[in-house]
């Protein structure tokens, strides 16, 4: 299969490693396109130490460039922006045949909105994709009441084709797994906030008490609190006051610690 990736950050990078491990060709369309390059190589250099991809043979088939006009799944994966990725999305459905799939990687916003500016709305999917890309075994699929039968059908073949387990869920602020995700963080936040516990007990808590596999605060920092806060923002629009930012997650972004791409959040990195 032919796949482009629109955006080479963390999420878009591990996006493309996938397709790649898996033997497909792929393009990234990303202004840093070196700095994203390295990074997709460095992630399929720890692929081929577990025997999963030839490295050097799945570079060759990595092309830093703007959507081609073969592509048949492009993944929209830049950051969570809705006015920007309408933008990037228009601009990638007037290079493709009809017949190409397109997916949002959004992990929040709607796709229905997103795909309203698209002459084929019905075509375009929620595809989100969980941090790190290589290691997590899930993926939202996400549908509007226009989406047809086989459109779903092929994005259930992708995921399925990458050998990750994929969830159907319908159009809805958070789909699943953020609003879910989201709430739990943000009430760790307003305990740490109060002086409930420190921030490592928390998250200590819920590893070994409930079986996750990383506390809601490093989590947090994982996927960064810049993130975390404009989905809570746009969750808390759309679904109210229980989804209210606080003030701790406030103030952290403004100081700038954003967690582990600056060095610091509610843990040093």
């Amino acid at each position: 299969m032919k796949v482009a990736v629109i955006g080479g950050g963390r999420m878009g990078s591990g996006i493309a490693q996938v397709f790649l491990v898996r033997g497909d060709h792929v393009t990234v369309q990303e202004p840093l396109a070196e700095q994203t390059r390295r990074r997709i190589a460095d992630g399929l250099a720890i692929a081929a130490s577990k025997g999963l991809v030839d490295r050097d043979e799945a570079l060759a088939r990595l092309t830093m460039d703007a959507v081609p006009a073969d592509a048949e799944l492009v993944v929209e994966a830049v950051p969570e922006d809705a006015a920007l990725k309408i933008r990037i999305l228009a601009e990638a459905e007037t290079r493709l045949s009809r017949d190409a799939l397109l997916a949002s990687n959004t992990s929040s916003l709607s796709i229905a909105e997103l795909a309203a500016a698209l002459d084929r709305p019905e075509r375009l999917i929620g595809l989100h994709f969980f941090n790190p890309v290589p290691v997590q075994r899930l993926v939202e699929i996400v549908v509007t009441a226009a989406t047809p039968p086989d459109v779903l059908e092929r994005a259930r073949r992708v995921v399925a084709g990458l050998g990750k387990t994929g969830v159907v869920v319908n159009d809805s602020p958070g789909f699943a797994t953020s609003r879910l995700g989201v709430l739990l963080g943000l009430e760790a936040i307003r305990m740490v906030e109060e002086g409930v516990a420190s921030a490592e007990d928390i998250d200590t808590a819920m590893t070994l008490g409930y079986g996750h596999p990383m506390g809601p605060l490093r989590l947090g920092d994982l996927v960064g609190l810049d993130v975390r806060l404009a989905i809570a923002e746009y969750l808390h629009a759309k679904l109210g006051p229980r989804f209210e930012p606080p003030r701790l997650l406030r103030e952290k972004v403004a100081a700038g610690e954003l967690g582990r791409k600056s060095g610091k959040g509610f843990y040093a990195w």
